[in-house]
Protein backbone atom coordinates (compact mmCIF):
# COMPACT_ATOMS: atom_id res chain seq x y z
CA UNK A 1 0.00 0.00 0.00
CA UNK A 2 1.37 3.46 -0.47
CA UNK A 3 1.20 5.23 3.32
CA UNK A 4 2.45 8.86 4.44
CA UNK A 5 3.19 9.78 7.58
CA UNK A 6 3.11 12.99 8.62
CA UNK A 7 5.42 13.82 11.45
CA UNK A 8 9.19 11.94 11.86
CA UNK A 9 9.35 11.89 15.23
CA UNK A 10 9.66 9.35 17.54
CA UNK A 11 6.08 7.77 16.64
CA UNK A 12 5.94 8.64 13.18
CA UNK A 13 9.61 7.05 12.03
CA UNK A 14 9.83 4.14 13.92
CA UNK A 15 6.01 3.40 12.28
CA UNK A 16 7.45 4.73 8.83
CA UNK A 17 10.28 2.29 9.01
CA UNK A 18 8.20 -0.40 10.42
CA UNK A 19 5.32 0.04 7.91
CA UNK A 20 7.90 0.18 5.31
CA UNK A 21 9.74 -3.51 6.33
CA UNK A 22 6.39 -5.38 6.02
CA UNK A 23 6.48 -3.94 2.38
CA UNK A 24 4.42 -1.22 2.07
CA UNK A 25 5.78 2.26 0.06
CA UNK A 26 5.89 4.35 2.92
CA UNK A 27 6.86 8.03 2.66
CA UNK A 28 7.76 9.85 6.07
CA UNK A 29 6.71 13.78 5.50
CA UNK A 30 8.38 16.75 8.25
CA UNK A 31 8.42 20.39 7.94
CA UNK A 32 11.77 20.09 10.01
CA UNK A 33 14.07 20.89 6.29
CA UNK A 34 17.68 19.96 8.67
CA UNK A 35 15.93 16.42 10.45
CA UNK A 36 14.39 15.51 6.78
CA UNK A 37 18.33 16.08 5.59
CA UNK A 38 19.85 14.36 8.57
CA UNK A 39 17.47 11.24 7.57
CA UNK A 40 18.17 11.24 4.00
CA UNK A 41 22.08 11.08 5.11
CA UNK A 42 20.57 7.86 7.51
CA UNK A 43 21.58 10.08 10.55
CA UNK A 44 18.94 8.92 12.93
CA UNK A 45 17.74 12.16 15.28
CA UNK A 46 16.38 9.83 17.96
CA UNK A 47 17.86 7.19 19.63
CA UNK A 48 16.15 3.37 19.72
CA UNK A 49 17.65 0.57 19.18
CA UNK A 50 17.81 -1.21 15.85
CA UNK A 51 16.28 1.92 14.27
CA UNK A 52 19.16 3.08 12.50
CA UNK A 53 19.48 -0.78 10.58
CA UNK A 54 15.75 -0.92 10.37
CA UNK A 55 15.66 2.78 8.28
CA UNK A 56 18.84 1.87 6.56
CA UNK A 57 17.38 -1.62 5.24
CA UNK A 58 13.77 -0.01 3.56
CA UNK A 59 15.58 3.12 2.20
CA UNK A 60 18.20 0.98 0.46
CA UNK A 61 14.72 -1.23 -0.65
CA UNK A 62 13.04 1.48 -1.79
CA UNK A 63 10.27 1.26 0.28
CA UNK A 64 11.18 4.39 2.67
CA UNK A 65 11.89 7.75 1.75
CA UNK A 66 11.86 11.49 3.48
CA UNK A 67 10.57 14.98 2.08
CA UNK A 68 9.22 18.28 3.49
CA UNK A 69 6.60 17.97 0.73
CA UNK A 70 3.30 17.27 1.96
CA UNK A 71 1.05 17.68 -1.26
CA UNK A 72 3.12 14.88 -3.58
CA UNK A 73 2.65 11.82 -1.09
CA UNK A 74 -0.84 12.54 0.12
CA UNK A 75 -2.16 13.17 -3.01
CA UNK A 76 -1.20 9.89 -4.25
CA UNK A 77 -1.49 8.14 -1.01
CA UNK A 78 -4.25 5.35 0.10
CA UNK A 79 -3.31 5.78 3.91
CA UNK A 80 -2.21 8.70 5.45
CA UNK A 81 -1.10 8.74 9.29
CA UNK A 82 -0.61 11.81 11.55
CA UNK A 83 2.07 11.30 13.82
CA UNK A 84 2.71 14.85 15.03
CA UNK A 85 3.77 15.83 18.52
CA UNK A 86 0.86 16.33 21.14
CA UNK A 87 2.28 17.81 24.22
CA UNK A 88 0.50 19.21 26.86
CA UNK A 89 -0.05 22.60 26.64
CA UNK A 90 1.62 25.29 28.58
CA UNK A 91 -0.87 26.81 31.22
CA UNK A 92 -3.74 24.41 31.27
CA UNK A 93 -2.49 20.60 30.77
CA UNK A 94 -4.71 20.15 27.99
CA UNK A 95 -2.82 18.33 24.86
CA UNK A 96 -1.87 20.92 22.41
CA UNK A 97 -3.93 19.83 19.35
CA UNK A 98 -2.16 22.54 17.00
CA UNK A 99 -0.12 20.39 14.97
CA UNK A 100 -2.58 17.74 14.11
CA UNK A 101 -5.35 20.34 13.05
CA UNK A 102 -2.48 22.36 10.78
CA UNK A 103 -1.78 18.85 9.07
CA UNK A 104 -5.61 18.02 8.91
CA UNK A 105 -5.56 21.28 6.44
CA UNK A 106 -2.86 20.46 4.76
CA UNK A 107 -3.98 17.22 4.37
CA UNK A 108 -7.48 18.47 3.23
CA UNK A 109 -6.07 20.45 0.61
CA UNK A 110 -3.73 17.50 -1.04
CA UNK A 111 -6.53 14.28 -0.54
CA UNK A 112 -7.53 13.18 -4.45
CA UNK A 113 -9.55 10.43 -4.35
CA UNK A 114 -10.58 7.84 -1.40
CA UNK A 115 -8.31 8.25 1.66
CA UNK A 116 -7.79 6.74 4.50
CA UNK A 117 -6.64 9.63 7.09
CA UNK A 118 -5.60 7.98 10.65
CA UNK A 119 -4.84 9.78 13.93
CA UNK A 120 -1.68 8.27 15.26
CA UNK A 121 -1.04 10.73 17.81
CA UNK A 122 -2.31 10.31 20.70
CA UNK A 123 -5.60 12.66 21.28
CA UNK A 124 -8.46 13.37 23.44
CA UNK A 125 -11.29 12.28 22.90
CA UNK A 126 -13.42 13.95 20.28
CA UNK A 127 -10.14 14.79 18.25
CA UNK A 128 -10.85 12.37 14.73
CA UNK A 129 -14.18 14.38 14.67
CA UNK A 130 -12.54 17.55 14.67
CA UNK A 131 -9.49 16.18 12.08
CA UNK A 132 -13.29 15.70 10.03
CA UNK A 133 -14.49 19.16 10.24
CA UNK A 134 -11.53 20.64 9.42
CA UNK A 135 -10.46 18.82 6.09
CA UNK A 136 -14.48 18.37 5.12
CA UNK A 137 -14.10 22.66 5.95
CA UNK A 138 -11.03 22.89 3.67
CA UNK A 139 -12.26 20.71 0.70
CA UNK A 140 -16.01 19.87 0.93
CA UNK A 141 -15.85 17.35 -2.14
CA UNK A 142 -12.61 15.53 -0.24
CA UNK A 143 -13.85 11.34 -0.40
CA UNK A 144 -11.97 10.47 3.09
CA UNK A 145 -12.84 9.28 6.49
CA UNK A 146 -10.86 9.86 9.48
CA UNK A 147 -9.85 6.41 11.80
CA UNK A 148 -8.28 6.26 14.82
CA UNK A 149 -5.00 4.11 15.46
CA UNK A 150 -3.50 5.04 18.56
CA UNK A 151 0.07 3.27 19.06
CA UNK A 152 1.19 1.34 22.19
CA UNK A 153 5.32 1.81 21.73
CA UNK A 154 7.51 1.54 24.55
CA UNK A 155 10.83 3.52 24.34
CA UNK A 156 13.27 1.42 23.62
CA UNK A 157 11.36 -1.35 22.63
CA UNK A 158 9.73 0.19 20.31
CA UNK A 159 10.18 -2.12 16.67
CA UNK A 160 9.45 -5.03 19.06
CA UNK A 161 6.35 -3.56 20.37
CA UNK A 162 5.17 -2.22 16.70
CA UNK A 163 6.00 -6.26 15.09
CA UNK A 164 4.44 -8.13 18.08
CA UNK A 165 2.16 -6.21 19.38
CA UNK A 166 -0.68 -7.33 22.32
CA UNK A 167 -3.10 -5.80 19.99
CA UNK A 168 -3.71 -3.23 17.29
CA UNK A 169 -6.53 -0.81 18.05
CA UNK A 170 -8.58 1.21 15.26
CA UNK A 171 -11.52 3.09 15.16
CA UNK A 172 -13.58 3.83 12.61
CA UNK A 173 -16.80 5.60 11.44
CA UNK A 174 -17.40 4.77 7.88
CA UNK A 175 -16.83 0.96 7.25
CA UNK A 176 -15.03 1.56 4.16
CA UNK A 177 -11.76 2.12 6.40
CA UNK A 178 -11.97 -1.05 7.98
CA UNK A 179 -10.76 -2.98 4.61
CA UNK A 180 -7.75 -0.94 3.98
CA UNK A 181 -6.84 -0.42 7.89
CA UNK A 182 -6.92 -4.72 7.78
CA UNK A 183 -4.85 -4.56 4.46
CA UNK A 184 -1.84 -2.22 6.59
CA UNK A 185 -1.89 -4.34 9.11
CA UNK A 186 -2.41 -7.90 7.12
CA UNK A 187 1.20 -9.25 7.97
CA UNK A 188 0.75 -9.10 12.09
CA UNK A 189 -2.94 -10.26 11.61
CA UNK A 190 -1.51 -13.06 10.05
CA UNK A 191 0.56 -13.84 13.36
CA UNK A 192 -2.49 -13.31 15.07
CA UNK A 193 -2.09 -10.36 16.80
CA UNK A 194 -5.72 -9.01 17.76
CA UNK A 195 -6.85 -6.42 15.55
CA UNK A 196 -9.78 -4.65 17.51
CA UNK A 197 -12.30 -2.39 15.71
CA UNK A 198 -14.34 0.04 17.66
CA UNK A 199 -15.79 3.02 17.24
CA UNK A 200 -13.10 6.61 17.01
CA UNK A 201 -13.91 7.74 20.33
CA UNK A 202 -13.71 4.58 22.29
CA UNK A 203 -10.27 3.94 20.42
CA UNK A 204 -8.79 7.53 21.35
CA UNK A 205 -10.06 6.92 24.56
CA UNK A 206 -8.52 3.63 24.92
CA UNK A 207 -4.93 4.78 24.30
CA UNK A 208 -5.44 7.09 27.72
CA UNK A 209 -7.17 4.68 29.55
CA UNK A 210 -3.97 2.41 28.86
CA UNK A 211 -1.37 5.06 29.82
CA UNK A 212 -3.24 6.03 33.29
CA UNK A 213 -4.09 2.69 34.37
CA UNK A 214 -0.01 1.95 33.85
CA UNK A 215 0.82 5.42 35.62
CA UNK A 216 -1.34 4.09 38.40
CA UNK A 217 0.30 0.60 38.68
CA UNK A 218 3.81 2.38 38.95
CA UNK A 219 2.77 4.60 41.57
CA UNK A 220 0.84 2.61 43.57
CA UNK A 221 4.09 0.06 43.88
CA UNK A 222 5.49 3.06 44.77
CA UNK A 223 3.67 3.86 47.96
CA UNK A 224 3.40 0.15 48.88
CA UNK A 225 7.19 0.63 48.89
CA UNK A 226 7.24 3.79 50.78
CA UNK A 227 5.27 1.37 53.68
CA UNK A 228 7.66 -1.25 53.11
CA UNK A 229 10.14 0.86 54.70
CA UNK A 230 7.70 1.81 57.80
CA UNK A 231 7.39 -1.69 58.63
CA UNK A 232 10.18 -3.77 57.49
CA UNK A 233 9.25 -5.10 54.38
CA UNK A 234 10.76 -6.31 51.39
CA UNK A 235 8.97 -4.48 47.99
CA UNK A 236 10.61 -6.30 46.04
CA UNK A 237 8.65 -9.57 47.24
CA UNK A 238 5.52 -7.72 47.80
CA UNK A 239 5.70 -6.88 44.15
CA UNK A 240 6.44 -10.32 43.28
CA UNK A 241 3.53 -11.94 45.58
CA UNK A 242 0.88 -9.38 44.08
CA UNK A 243 2.42 -9.71 40.40
CA UNK A 244 2.18 -13.96 40.72
CA UNK A 245 -2.20 -13.30 40.37
CA UNK A 246 -2.67 -13.38 36.93
CA UNK A 247 -5.56 -10.26 37.36
CA UNK A 248 -2.42 -8.00 38.46
CA UNK A 249 0.31 -9.68 36.95
CA UNK A 250 4.12 -8.35 37.34
CA UNK A 251 4.52 -5.82 34.92
CA UNK A 252 4.93 -2.14 36.04
CA UNK A 253 5.40 -3.33 39.50
CA UNK A 254 9.31 -1.80 39.92
CA UNK A 255 9.39 0.81 42.57
CA UNK A 256 11.71 3.57 41.64
CA UNK A 257 11.83 7.42 41.82
CA UNK A 258 8.56 7.90 39.84
CA UNK A 259 7.24 7.85 35.92
CA UNK A 260 8.26 10.01 33.57
CA UNK A 261 9.10 10.25 29.33
CA UNK A 262 7.15 11.35 26.61
CA UNK A 263 3.60 9.21 27.24
CA UNK A 264 2.32 9.20 31.08
CA UNK A 265 3.03 12.37 32.32
CA UNK A 266 1.13 14.23 29.65
CA UNK A 267 -1.51 11.35 28.96
CA UNK A 268 -2.67 11.37 32.76
CA UNK A 269 -2.89 15.33 32.92
CA UNK A 270 -4.78 15.55 30.06
CA UNK A 271 -7.14 12.59 30.35
CA UNK A 272 -7.86 14.22 34.07
CA UNK A 273 -8.46 17.58 32.06
CA UNK A 274 -11.27 15.92 29.80
CA UNK A 275 -12.52 13.91 32.34
CA UNK A 276 -13.35 17.34 34.02
CA UNK A 277 -14.51 19.44 31.07
CA UNK A 278 -17.12 16.71 30.77
CA UNK A 279 -17.58 16.78 34.36
CA UNK A 280 -16.79 13.48 35.13
CA UNK A 281 -13.42 13.48 37.64
CA UNK A 282 -11.10 10.73 37.65
CA UNK A 283 -9.50 10.81 41.10
CA UNK A 284 -7.67 8.42 40.98
CA UNK A 285 -5.77 9.39 38.39
CA UNK A 286 -6.02 12.89 39.43
CA UNK A 287 -4.40 11.44 42.61
CA UNK A 288 -1.43 9.02 40.23
CA UNK A 289 -0.24 13.11 39.24
CA UNK A 290 0.05 14.81 42.64
CA UNK A 291 1.95 11.85 44.41
CA UNK A 292 4.23 11.27 41.08
CA UNK A 293 5.16 14.59 40.82
CA UNK A 294 5.46 14.90 44.84
CA UNK A 295 7.71 11.76 44.64
CA UNK A 296 10.28 12.97 41.84
CA UNK A 297 10.63 16.15 44.21
CA UNK A 298 11.37 13.79 47.64
CA UNK A 299 14.23 11.44 45.80
CA UNK A 300 16.17 14.50 46.18
CA UNK A 301 16.09 14.40 49.87
CA UNK A 302 16.54 10.86 50.24
CA UNK A 303 19.68 11.81 48.31
CA UNK A 304 20.71 14.64 50.51
CA UNK A 305 19.61 12.80 53.98
CA UNK A 306 21.96 9.87 52.75
CA UNK A 307 24.48 12.08 52.13
CA UNK A 308 24.71 13.62 55.72
CA UNK A 309 21.83 16.21 55.69
CA UNK A 310 24.08 18.57 54.26
CA UNK A 311 25.04 18.79 50.68
CA UNK A 312 25.66 22.30 50.66
CA UNK A 313 29.52 22.05 48.54
CA UNK A 314 29.56 18.82 48.01
CA UNK A 315 29.37 16.86 45.34
CA UNK A 316 27.02 13.95 44.21
CA UNK A 317 27.29 11.41 41.32
CA UNK A 318 24.20 11.11 39.14
CA UNK A 319 23.81 7.59 36.98
CA UNK A 320 21.42 7.83 34.06
CA UNK A 321 19.72 11.16 33.25
CA UNK A 322 17.07 9.43 30.74
CA UNK A 323 13.46 8.05 32.06
CA UNK A 324 14.26 4.90 31.16
CA UNK A 325 17.58 2.75 29.99
CA UNK A 326 18.12 2.31 25.98
CA UNK A 327 16.55 6.06 25.04
CA UNK A 328 18.13 9.74 24.90
CA UNK A 329 14.53 10.94 26.24
CA UNK A 330 15.04 13.10 29.00
CA UNK A 331 11.08 14.84 29.05
CA UNK A 332 9.85 14.81 32.43
CA UNK A 333 12.75 12.55 33.91
CA UNK A 334 13.07 12.32 37.41
CA UNK A 335 16.91 13.21 37.52
CA UNK A 336 15.13 16.78 36.37
CA UNK A 337 13.64 17.53 39.31
CA UNK A 338 16.64 14.73 41.21
CA UNK A 339 19.18 16.92 40.39
CA UNK A 340 17.45 20.11 40.68
CA UNK A 341 16.36 19.43 44.40
CA UNK A 342 20.43 19.23 44.81
CA UNK A 343 21.42 21.73 43.12
CA UNK A 344 18.86 24.00 45.00
CA UNK A 345 20.33 22.69 48.48
CA UNK A 346 23.94 23.57 47.21
CA UNK A 347 25.77 19.93 45.94
CA UNK A 348 27.75 19.91 42.81
CA UNK A 349 26.41 17.27 40.41
CA UNK A 350 28.71 14.80 38.36
CA UNK A 351 26.43 13.03 35.83
CA UNK A 352 26.96 10.20 33.21
CA UNK A 353 24.36 8.93 31.21
CA UNK A 354 25.09 6.33 28.20
CA UNK A 355 22.88 8.01 25.68
CA UNK A 356 21.14 11.15 27.23
CA UNK A 357 24.13 13.61 27.90
CA UNK A 358 23.57 15.80 24.95
CA UNK A 359 19.75 16.39 25.31
CA UNK A 360 20.49 16.68 29.13
CA UNK A 361 22.78 19.83 28.62
CA UNK A 362 20.06 22.07 27.17
CA UNK A 363 17.95 21.33 30.10
CA UNK A 364 20.50 21.09 33.16
CA UNK A 365 23.37 23.59 32.45
CA UNK A 366 25.44 23.52 35.47
CA UNK A 367 25.89 20.27 35.46
CA UNK A 368 29.57 18.34 34.79
CA UNK A 369 28.90 15.41 32.16
CA UNK A 370 31.77 13.09 32.84
CA UNK A 371 32.37 10.10 30.56
CA UNK A 372 31.46 7.11 32.57
CA UNK A 373 30.04 5.37 36.17
CA UNK A 374 34.03 5.96 37.86
CA UNK A 375 34.24 9.58 36.59
CA UNK A 376 31.16 10.36 38.29
CA UNK A 377 31.79 8.75 41.49
CA UNK A 378 35.28 10.77 41.42
CA UNK A 379 35.00 12.83 44.84
CA UNK A 380 31.44 12.34 45.73
CA UNK A 381 29.48 12.59 48.68
CA UNK A 382 26.89 9.86 47.15
CA UNK A 383 26.71 7.62 44.39
CA UNK A 384 23.04 8.09 43.18
CA UNK A 385 21.49 5.16 40.52
CA UNK A 386 18.84 6.88 38.66
CA UNK A 387 18.05 5.13 35.56
CA UNK A 388 18.81 1.73 35.23
CA UNK A 389 20.95 0.63 31.93
CA UNK A 390 22.73 -2.25 31.69
CA UNK A 391 25.94 -0.26 31.96
CA UNK A 392 25.66 0.40 35.95
CA UNK A 393 24.69 -3.06 36.98
CA UNK A 394 27.96 -4.76 37.33
CA UNK A 395 29.90 -1.81 39.05
CA UNK A 396 33.16 -2.38 40.54
CA UNK A 397 32.76 -0.85 43.78
CA UNK A 398 36.50 -1.46 45.18
CA UNK A 399 37.14 0.93 42.47
CA UNK A 400 34.13 3.41 43.38
CA UNK A 401 35.01 3.33 47.45
CA UNK A 402 38.60 4.50 46.51
CA UNK A 403 37.35 7.28 44.71
CA UNK A 404 34.41 8.38 46.78
CA UNK A 405 35.16 11.21 49.30
CA UNK A 406 31.98 8.95 51.59
CA UNK A 407 30.95 5.26 50.56
CA UNK A 408 27.50 5.65 49.91
CA UNK A 409 25.31 4.68 47.49
CA UNK A 410 21.56 5.56 47.02
CA UNK A 411 19.67 3.14 44.44
CA UNK A 412 16.45 4.32 43.37
CA UNK A 413 16.37 1.39 40.90
CA UNK A 414 16.63 -1.78 43.47
CA UNK A 415 19.26 -3.17 40.99
CA UNK A 416 21.79 -4.36 43.41
CA UNK A 417 21.01 -6.94 46.40
CA UNK A 418 21.98 -5.01 49.82
CA UNK A 419 24.30 -7.58 51.38
CA UNK A 420 26.39 -7.20 48.60
CA UNK A 421 27.09 -3.98 48.38
CA UNK A 422 27.24 -3.27 52.29
CA UNK A 423 30.08 -6.08 52.36
CA UNK A 424 32.12 -3.70 49.70
CA UNK A 425 32.10 -1.33 52.69
CA UNK A 426 28.60 0.72 51.55
CA UNK A 427 26.17 2.69 53.13
CA UNK A 428 23.16 1.69 50.84
CA UNK A 429 19.99 2.76 50.51
CA UNK A 430 17.77 1.83 47.79
CA UNK A 431 13.67 1.72 47.70
CA UNK A 432 11.22 -0.17 50.13
CA UNK A 433 13.25 -2.43 51.46
CA UNK A 434 14.34 -3.01 55.16
CA UNK A 435 16.46 -0.57 55.80
CA UNK A 436 15.67 1.90 53.22
CA UNK A 437 13.84 4.57 55.76
CA UNK A 438 16.36 7.87 54.92
CA UNK A 439 17.66 9.52 57.89
CA UNK A 440 15.49 12.27 59.35
CA UNK A 441 17.39 15.48 60.56
CA UNK A 442 17.31 14.67 63.92
CA UNK A 443 19.61 11.55 62.90
CA UNK A 444 22.03 13.46 61.28
CA UNK A 445 24.78 13.89 63.32
CA UNK A 446 24.94 10.06 63.77
CA UNK A 447 24.88 9.09 60.21
CA UNK A 448 28.00 11.59 59.45
CA UNK A 449 29.81 9.99 62.45
CA UNK A 450 28.85 6.37 60.76
CA UNK A 451 30.26 7.64 57.23
CA UNK A 452 33.42 9.40 58.73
Amino acid sequence: MRIVMIGSGYVGLVSGACFADFGHQVVCVDKDAEKITRLKAGDIPIYEPGLDELVARNVAAGRLSFTTDLAGPVGEAEVVFIGVGTPARRGDGHADLSHVHAAAREIGAALTGFTVVVTKSTVPVGTGDEVERIIREVNPTADFAVASNPEFLREGAAIEDFKRPDRIVVGIEDERARAPMTEVYRPLFLNQSPLLFTSRRTSELIKYAANAFLAMKITFINEIADLCERVGADVQAVARGIGLDNRIGPKFLNAGPGYGGSCFPKDTLALVKTAQDHDAPIRLVEATVQVNDQRKRAMGRRVIAAAGGDVRGRTIGVLGLTFKPNTDDMRDSPALSIIRALEDAGAKIQAYDPEGMDAARALMPDVTYVENAYAAAEGASALVIVTEWDAFRALDFARLRASMAQPVLVDLRNIYRPAEIEKAGFRYLSIGRPGDMPARPADTRTLVSELQ
